[in-house]
């Protein structure tokens, strides 16, 4: 008996391959459960046009997705973080911190298909990965630079403190450093 296989089958064949099996094999078990159809001239004929409009629509969008892609490969991303003393974040860049800058230059990714092969902890320039389909992965160079005007304020506010305490414990007397100790 000659079939048209619907899916993959183990052992016999891929989706779209005709293949011959006996007639039990074929009767009582492909057929029933959907996974073959008989290889008349008809079915076979109807396969074939079903799998070119499929086609048609993954061209499109695998068309569609590289555009994304070459859109994604001209934006500049530059993030800017709090950085500690040795060049280390305050935390990592996120997916979703990507994805706003993306989204703020008029490209719209989801954040789950932004796929950084390692986190970003520390600055400087990282090339990351976006798949857009599973045969076209965009990559976007993102720029992590130090935000230093908060880290200045904050040492400012600092120095102050510390210029504060320390003129609290010369104008002290004695007797008010003893009964605070």
């Amino acid at each position: 008996m000659n079939l048209l296989l619907k899916e993959d089958v183990d052992g016999l064949g891929f989706c779209g391959e005709e293949v011959k099996v006996r007639d039990g094999y074929g009767r009582n078990y492909l057929i029933p459960q959907g996974k073959a159809i008989l290889a008349t001239p008809k079915n076979v004929k109807q396969f074939n046009h079903q799998k070119m409009v499929v086609q048609g629509k993954v061209k499109k969008i695998i068309n569609s997705a590289n555009e994304l892609a070459e859109k994604i490969g001209k934006v500049n991303c530059t993030i800017k973080k709090k950085v500690g003393e040795q060049g280390k974040l305050f935390g990592s860049v996120t997916t979703q911190e990507i994805a706003e800058v993306l989204r703020a230059n008029g490209v719209e990714v989801d954040k789950r298909k932004i796929q950084p092969t390692e986190p970003i902890k520390a600055l400087g320039d990282y090339q990351v990965p976006i798949k857009l389909h599973t045969e076209v992965i965009g990559k976007i160079n993102v720029s992590v630079v130090p935000d230093k005007e908060p880290v200045k304020e904050a040492e400012a506010s600092a120095e102050t403190k510390d210029k504060e305490t320390a003129e609290k414990k010369e104008s002290a007397t004695p007797e008010e450093t003893e009964k605070k100790e």
